[in-house]
């Protein structure tokens, strides 16, 4: 099990690099977005996998808190972007 948690770690944590990298690196905002996504859906992943092995529900509102911001972080940019593409027009 532990070599397990040791591969699942390293493969959410390469993961994690790369969705900071299109951060930091996207040439558009919405690339930004799906990364900054893609990341929160990372860190819900590995909660929800950690209380899976513990044994334990304790993070459940904490990921419901991610998923929030995930959601609301999404639309704002969205919104963002379709009114600036309707003034440019």
């Amino acid at each position: 099990m532990n070599v397990l948690m040791v591969v699942i770690m390293l493969v959410f944590g390469l993961a994690a690099i790369l969705c900071v990298i299109r951060i930091v690196l996207g040439p558009s905002i919405l690339d930004r977005t799906v990364a900054s996504d893609v990341l929160l859906t990372e860190v819900m992943c590995v909660l929800g996998a950690e209380m899976a092995i513990n044994g334990h529900m304790r993070n459940i509102p904490v990921m419901l808190i991610i998923a929030a911001v995930a959601v609301f972080g999404s639309i704002s940019v969205a919104r963002y972007v379709a009114r600036r593409d309707n003034t440019t027009s």
